[in-house]
């Protein structure tokens, strides 16, 4: 794709009729062109435009939260200091009064700085953004103090508000309207919810709205899902950006109180609530994505609706220890992890018969999904995952379907296959059942459900609530 650049956005009308039903206007911004406007048919949009979206503006949804009418200034800077935890993420907090976040940046000297600059009047009507960098920097030291920070060059800054906001949908969809038709304009990022930029948290959450609502596009417009898989992204990404308005809010105002009047240390606090600005601790409920936890004690370590947790392996193909998450790609496809039982290298062995029904079954997913004429892992990437050590697994017993011919010259995929490590292994580490576990993942990387080996029917009407027939 080539972007166009040197339009903005005008407004935005869906008439939910044809097969492209937005019509976008737009303005030509530069050039000999400049105001002149065209009209763009579409049959998704995507609003990513910030925290004053027109997109947001013209599907109706409107911004509610609150101001803390606190202000920080944030600079990316080389600087000379002889502060001693320079290199260290750390909060520093003034006897004087004041607060400073520092997080080092990459390269070894850049390091950013989150400046407390202190309350803000009701009647400020954003005057305190005009705080100049020298102002910063001359507040940075008087926190600091007795340390001294000697500032060489600026890479970055700005100052901003606290403000905390969300919307109450992320898509154009009225709750009148839902079950009737499907959305077709989205709303991504700051667009949806904004708070303030401490602990990356804003960008993290944004990328995951944008990587939930970009694959089930990808899916739809493929011919893979049905429309109705569009209907989850609100749903589920709504949730979380009032999970992280509320973690935000308690986060800033711990930020900016003195030590001696928290109940809470900083640092325990931020240690016990690590997982979220990670991104680990969004858990989806159930839905037409998320199964139940029926089976959830087969794999403990996974839990459904949660991102899945990397774990070593030991690839069988050439007995090289790898990391079993490193290799879900960001290619769309779903991910089967199939953790074999015990007696899995035998012939009659419970993964043998699970083998069998996923290669060659009518019901079998992969019969099902997979498009004529395409790989036969064009849409699952099915691994398999032995207990025994690598040195007891023949590879050419492995059953057909975890070796898979593909590409232009049908070669043969042995990248499918691994071997617990026997010094950190993955069915101790993850809580896995001994009898076997299938894991199903997300093509965005959380656990979609947990199921036995047994449990094929229950596998094949998952797909089918989710995926369309080829």
């Amino acid at each position: 794709m080539t972007p166009d650049y040197g339009f903005e956005f005008r407004s935005l009308v869906n008439s939910n009729e044809g097969e492209y039903p937005v019509a976008v206007t737009l303005a030509h911004s530069t050039g000999e062109r400049a105001g002149a406007e065209k009209i763009v048919h579409a049959k998704y949009v995507v609003g990513a435009d910030g925290a004053r979206s027109g997109v947001r503006e013209s599907i109706g949804c409107t911004m509610a939260g609150d101001q803390a009418f606190h202000a920080w200034g944030v600079m990316d800077v080389l600087a000379v200091t002889d502060f001693p935890d320079i290199r260290t993420k750390c909060a520093i907090q003034s006897g004087s009064g004041g607060n400073i976040l520092l997080i080092p940046r990459e390269g070894g000297y850049l390091f950013r700085m989150y400046v407390d600059l202190g309350e803000v009047s009701h009647e400020d009507h954003g005057a305190v953004r005009k705080t100049s960098i020298e102002q910063i920097i001359a507040k940075a030291n008087a926190i600091l103090h007795p340390y001294t920070l000697d500032v060489k060059n600026v890479a970055w800054h700005s100052v901003y508000e606290v403000a905390h906001r969300l919307t109450d949908r992320f898509d154009d969809l009225l709750p009148a309207e839902i079950g009737i038709r499907t959305p077709r304009v989205f709303i991504t990022g700051d667009a949806c919810h904004t708070h303030s930029a401490k602990a990356g948290q804003g960008m993290n959450v944004s990328m995951q709205d944008g990587f939930n609502l970009g694959w089930k596009l990808g899916h739809v417009l493929d011919g893979r899902s049905p429309e109705t898989l569009l209907g989850t992204y609100s749903a589920e990404r709504q949730v979380i950006a009032k999970n992280l308005i509320d973690f935000d809010k308690e986060w800033s105002t711990l930020m900016a109180m003195r030590p001696e009047d928290l109940d809470v240390p900083l640092e325990e606090f931020y240690t016990k609530t690590a997982e979220f600005p990670a991104g680990f601790m969004t858990q989806y409920p159930p839905s037409m994505l998320i199964g139940e936890a029926t089976h959830q004690n087969l794999a403990t370590g996974f839990p459904i609706g949660k991102r899945f947790k990397s774990a070593p392996v030991v690839r069988v193909a050439d007995a090289n220890p790898v990391q079993l998450g490193h290799h879900h790609r960001a290619d769309g496809r779903w991910r089967v992890y199939v953790f074999a039982d015990a007696a899995a290298t035998a012939a009659d062995s419970t993964l043998a018969n699970w083998a069998q029904w996923i290669h060659t079954s009518p019901e079998s997913p992969l019969t099902v999904h997979t498009p004529a004429g395409t790989d036969i892992d064009s849409v699952f990437d099915i691994k398999v995952v032995y207990q025994q050590p690598h040195t007891d697994v023949d590879i050419s017993y492995v059953p057909e379907v975890f070796l898979p011919k593909t590409g232009p010259y049908a070669l043969i995929d042995y990248e499918k296959v691994y071997a617990a490590d026997p010094e950190r292994d993955i069915f101790e580490l993850r809580g896995l059942d001994r009898d076997g576990v299938v894991v199903l993942v997300r093509p965005d990387q959380y656990v979609a459900h947990v199921l036995p080996l047994t449990a094929t029917a229950q596998l094949a009407a998952f797909f089918r609530q989710n995926l369309l027939p080829r």
